[in-house]
């Protein structure tokens, strides 16, 4: 159990300074800024290497809301729910802490400025309601949790599950940067919105939420696709 508690710390902890790094540092970079499709593609990267890094240890669900989804469709134990996700969001802090240290060593550094985290209403980057962001995360997530369950079915082709999980949170970002800034994994925004504090910690609890709720709505329906195979 410690190996895979390790295991989801350091792969939380790369998915949120990759993902969340690349949109604080090389999102807008002058002149050669990545944009919302370089910040689409480091989320999806994360995931990827880090499946094959470590999905043979713990699974590779770096996402509170996978954990959840995961449990909902029977294929993890709820014994282990609550050291996973504390092992998460731990490894998202430690990701945000050391994206702050670096970030705070450039000259006009403004963590309030948002520091990757997610928001709706005005802190949404295209001015999108509570509404819509509610909706959006539990539509990403459950779809999420679809792609991650029915590519690590026994019956799906060996071996290209990280692809598939990768490609489709590079397309969930593509989707959703708009609205949210794109969570679907609370240990994702919490890391960073600690250290940006203020209206990022206050709409922090919609990022808890509606992943979970979108996670578990996935991981159930794909169980229904299981019942009965052969």
């Amino acid at each position: 159990m410690a190996k895979k508690l390790l295991a989801e710390f350091f792969g939380t902890f790369w998915l949120v300074l990759g993902g969340c790094g690349s949109a604080v540092l090389a999102a807008a970079f002058p002149d050669v800024g990545i944009g919302l499709l370089g910040v689409a593609l480091a989320f999806g990267l994360t995931v990827l290497t880090m499946a094959y890094a470590i999905g043979h240890i713990s699974g590779c669900h770096l996402n509170p809301a996978v954990s959840f989804g995961l449990l909902a469709g029977g294929r993890f134990p709820a014994r282990e729910l609550i050291p996973y996700v504390l092992a998460q969001v731990i490894g998202g802090v430690a990701a945000g802490g050391i994206l702050f240290v670096i970030a705070s060593g450039a000259a006009g550094f403004d963590v309030t400025a948002g520091f990757a985290s997610n928001g709706f209403g005005e802190h949404s980057p295209g001015g999108y309601s509570l509404g819509s962001a509610l909706v959006c995360e539990v539509v990403m997530t459950f779809m999420f949790l679809l792609v991650i369950m029915g590519s690590t079915d026994e019956r799906a082709p060996k071996g290209f599950a990280p692809i598939a999980i990768g490609l489709c949170l590079t397309l969930i970002h593509l989707i959703s940067i708009p609205v949210t800034n794109t969570s679907v994994n609370p240990a994702r925004s919490t890391g960073v919105a600690l250290f940006a504090g203020g209206w990022a910690l206050q709409q922090l609890w919609l990022f808890w939420v509606a992943p979970i709720i979108g996670g578990i709505l996935g991981g159930a329906v794909y169980r229904f696709f299981e019942e009965g195979k052969k």
